[in-house]
């Protein structure tokens, strides 16, 4: 069992706006930058062995504020990115639901297996990131690890984490910059010597 520290992202103008962010790459704003910022220094007094980063900036930005005051450096993992929103990125859901009524009413159906044109299903995120969270895990020498992502790909950590079904990973997004700990366990054929 490894102990994972899980860090979103400070906020961007995406956030603020409602727009589906995905994959895209919005920087941080003025207020995510502070919040990047209060996190490091939140994190300042805690041990971390690596600190791992999505490599879309606004989480690798977070991250470099965080190991920079840790005096540390970042590991990027881009099995650690957003669930890809495909042409939804950029987007607000009211436009969506306008341009995309019969892809909205799946999701709405089904929201663990559909998918935005293009993009990702729950599902799908949810396979990415714990792959890369288990490499991850498999590879370190132990713990704590800090692990800086973004909101549904750290939600779907979490549901596997505290065994949620993953269909509460819609619920369980964390607040940016905000820590959240887990306790993360390698399925055995996962696991190195």
């Amino acid at each position: 069992m490894t102990q994972l520290w899980l860090v979103r992202h400070g906020q961007t103008d995406w956030n603020l706006q409602g727009r589906y962010q995905g994959q895209a790459d919005p920087p941080l704003n003025e207020n995510g930058v502070r919040q990047a910022q209060a996190v490091a220094e939140q994190l300042a007094g805690h041990h971390f062995e690596a600190i791992y980063s999505s490599d879309l900036r606004r989480a690798y930005d977070t991250a470099l504020a965080i190991a920079s005051r840790l005096e540390m450096e970042v590991t990027v993992v881009p099995g650690l990115r957003e669930v890809n929103q495909g042409a939804w990125e950029g987007m607000l859901s009211v436009d969506i639901q306008a341009q995309y009524p019969d892809v909205w009413a799946w999701r709405e159906r089904d929201p663990l297996h559909a998918r935005p044109p293009g993009g990702e299903s729950l599902h799908e995120v949810a396979q990415r990131v714990w792959a890369a969270v288990d490499e991850i895990v498999a590879q370190a020498a132990g713990g704590p690890l800090l692990i800086v992502s973004h909101g549904l790909a750290l939600a779907t950590l979490i549901c596997r984490a505290n065994q949620y079904p993953l269909i509460e990973a819609f619920n369980k997004i964390p607040d940016n910059a905000r820590p959240h700990i887990i306790d993360w366990q390698v399925p055995e054929f996962v696991r190195r010597e």
